[in-house]
């Protein structure tokens, strides 16, 4: 894998990630789900053609952003597990979730899910979550896991690699009919 295209997986993951932030303004605690498909990013159909380095560049990318606004990340696994999530088992244990018994390997579950368990203090995969906003790197189909009302957000990047990246915050759903009112 080119050292070049690596350092462009890794500033333009940064860059998504860190425009979303802005936009979406969440508190600390605030969960994330991302999905990735390395073999979208390197031209290929989703599933065919995981890459360990290119996952590792995305994380490298995001985590840093993530973790200085004090958020949490859950790594979306591909369908092979049913698109479970990994993340840390104290934030797993903190809102609830249900630990299941799998790890992801990278071709089960994954190169970016793969990567995220390995780097990950004490991971633990759960099978659905609600986060507060995310980002899919490749059609990955995070929405499954966001509250009912995503928003999408635009960002400079619209695709890394050759993947598309559909960037997403949520609101509280509007309720009450033309004679309510609604705070920004």
């Amino acid at each position: 894998m080119d050292q070049t295209m690596l350092n462009r997986i890794l500033t333009d993951s940064r860059t998504v990630m860190a425009e979303l932030l802005e936009v979406a303004g969440l508190k600390p605690g605030k969960l994330l789900v991302v999905g990735c498909s390395t073999s979208e990013i390197v031209g290929k159909r989703i599933g065919t053609a995981s890459v360990k380095e290119i996952a590792q560049a995305v994380i490298q990318g995001i985590c840093p952003v993530i973790e200085e606004k004090g958020l949490f990340l859950a790594a979306q696994c591909c369908e092979h597990l049913n698109r479970a999530l990994i993340m840390e088992s104290a934030v797993a244990e903190l809102r609830g979730y249900e630990p299941v018994c799998v790890v992801p390997r990278i071709k089960a579950g994954g190169a970016f899910a793969a990567e995220a368990y390995q780097g990950f203090n004490e991971p633990v995969a759960v099978e659905s979550i609600v986060a507060d906003a995310g980002v899919d790197i490749g059609d990955t189909f995070i929405g499954m896991h966001l509250h009912p009302v995503a928003v999408p957000v635009r960002t400079r990047i619209i695709q890394i690699g050759y993947a598309h990246v559909t960037v997403a915050r949520c609101r509280p759903k509007f309720i009450g009919g033309k004679r309510s009112e609604y705070e920004n």
